[in-house]
């Protein structure tokens, strides 16, 4: 039925943002038109949690060692905006876009829907 997933992120600096995506991240994409990018994701997966407050989404980056990842953005330059948090489930962090927009960065502890075939 469903063959991929589109995220949009909304950016009070687009342009900037789209570069970082494309020449800090690594991530490969197509011009839509005019200079329009749309990355190519990794694998992705969907979780629904419970709330008692307003619905929402959240996006993550997922990555297998959360440390090497930061150590390697660093490199790069890029801000760390919440340094590496251990939780029962998996290790988060944060990184800034050109836009001041915060990038959550998560290593699940637990196993990965992504890893499923089909």
């Amino acid at each position: 039925m469903f063959n991929a997933a589109h995220i949009i992120f909304y950016s009070t600096d687009a342009e900037a943002d789209r570069v970082f995506i494309r020449d800090v991240l690594g991530f490969a994409g197509v011009d839509a038109g005019s200079g329009w990018l749309i990355f190519k994701l990794p694998p992705a997966e969907i979780a629904v949690h419970p709330t008692e407050g307003v619905s929402k989404h959240e996006f993550y980056l997922m990555c297998e060692d959360i440390e090497k990842t930061m150590t390697e953005l660093s490199a790069k330059g890029v801000t760390i905006s919440e340094p590496i948090s251990n939780q029962r489930w998996g290790r988060l962090a944060s990184i800034k876009l050109p836009s001041g927009a915060d990038l959550p960065l998560y290593q699940p502890l637990h196993p990965t829907a992504y890893d499923l075939e089909g």
